[in-house]
Order: structure tokens, then C-alpha cells, then sequence
């Protein structure tokens, strides 16, 4: 039996998912909204401070890199190239909640994008984390509001069949270690972790979400 609790959350939630999907971006409608604040000096979200605005220069970039670089793990071309074979290949929704200036974002979005291109059952959708909190707020990790937030979705765009975010195992260990010694993320630490995305080449974000295909 289902409580009142459990129907108001889940009501909360598909309301939410409705709103979000209604206010999102393609993948290269995210990207030239991208560049326009790029271009305008500006970035996404509540807070419009310098420090934002620069990520969202960088992201910028970096997305670029990763859009002409990143290339599947042997492993999930495998797994991909199975799911394709399949005639029953299931249809999904990956609903991805963050904003322009997060840098873990840079490198898994051009990847989700790269997973959607390769599966035409996966349908790309990305919309702003501030601009639906009530949906957010259901979907915080270790008690923050965590972006990038991905939300796989079933066929009728109304359950959330698993998430994923905001980063993959070794990175959030590395984060977690930082907190822990440190306190709080400085410029320096989240440069060192561009650098580690950079090393990693993708293969561990492509690896969780194969997982989930």
C-alpha cells in the first residue's frame, strides 16, 4: 500500500520532471546558450558572481576539447554495440539538472551527448538545477544539491529508473578526502581535478553510465 507521503513525493516529483522536461535544452541548444553567456559575460543560475562567469568561460572550453577528443572505453563500445543488436532496446529519457558553470559537468555532458548520439533510444535533455528546486531538492547527494544531477527516465517521462552525479567514484573519493583535510573546494583543488578528468580520459564517467544503459 502506498502512504500519503509516498503520493504527494511522487507527485512532487513527476511535476517536477514535466516542468523541468518542458524548460530544457538539446545538447546544442546547452551549448549555444553556452556561448551566448559566454559572449555576454554572464552565466547560468542564481548567483551571477566573477568566479561563475569564469568557469563558464572554461567550461566552455573544455567542452570543445572534450567534444573533438573523448572516444568509448573498448569495453562500453562493446556494451553499445550489443544494446544496438537488440530489437527490443528500451526508450529513455536522460534528464541532466545542472548550470553552465560547473565544472564536473564539463566533461559529462559532451559524454551523455556522445551516449545519446550513439543509442537513438536515448533522448538528451538538460535543464537548470535553480530553475527547479522542488525537483532538485528530491535529488541531493550526501545531503547537498550535487550538480551535475542525471535523472534516466522511463518511456512515458514520468519515473526516474536510476541517477547518476554529480561525479564518478574516483573523483568523488578525491573530493571527499579534500573536504575532509581541507574543509571546502579551493580554485587550486578543482583545477587538479580538471586535470585528473583530463588524465582519466572519460573512461570512468563512459563506465557508469554504460552501467545504467
Amino acid at each position: 500500500m502506498t502512504n500519503r507521503a509516498d503520493t504527494l513525493l511522487n507527485e512532487t516529483i513527476r511535476a517536477g520532471l514535466k516542468q523541468a522536461l518542458k524548460d530544457s535544452w538539446s545538447y546544442s541548444q546547452y551549448r549555444e546558450e553556452m556561448a551566448r553567456q559566454v559572449e555576454a559575460g554572464e552565466t547560468s543560475g542564481i548567483q551571477q558572481s566573477p568566479d561563475r562567469i569564469q568557469y563558464t568561460l572554461l567550461n566552455h572550453r573544455r567542452m570543445k576539447r572534450w567534444e573533438k577528443t573523448f572516444r568509448f572505453p573498448e569495453t562500453v563500445a562493446s556494451k553499445i554495440k550489443d544494446l544496438l543488436a537488440a530489437t527490443s532496446a528500451p526508450k529513455r529519457t536522460w534528464l541532466v539538472l545542472t548550470e553552465t558553470w560547473c565544472g564536473d559537468a564539463a566533461p559529462m555532458l559532451p559524454l551523455a551527448d556522445a551516449f545519446a548520439r550513439a543509442i537513438p533510444g536515448i533522448d538528451l535533455r538538460i535543464a537548470s538545477r535553480d530553475d527547479h528546486p522542488e525537483l532538485m531538492e528530491q535529488f541531493r547527494t550526501d545531503g547537498a544539491l550535487s550538480i551535475p544531477k542525471l535523472l534516466i527516465l522511463d518511456q512515458n517521462q514520468e519515473k526516474v529508473l536510476a541517477e547518476w552525479g554529480p561525479r564518478p567514484v574516483p573523483a568523488r573519493k578525491l573530493v571527499q578526502d579534500y573536504k575532509a583535510a581541507h574543509g571546502k573546494l579551493t580554485a587550486e583543488f578543482r583545477e587538479e581535478l580538471q586535470q585528473w578528468y583530463n588524465k582519466d580520459r572519460g573512461q570512468h564517467i563512459a563506465e557508469e553510465l554504460a552501467y545504467l544503459l
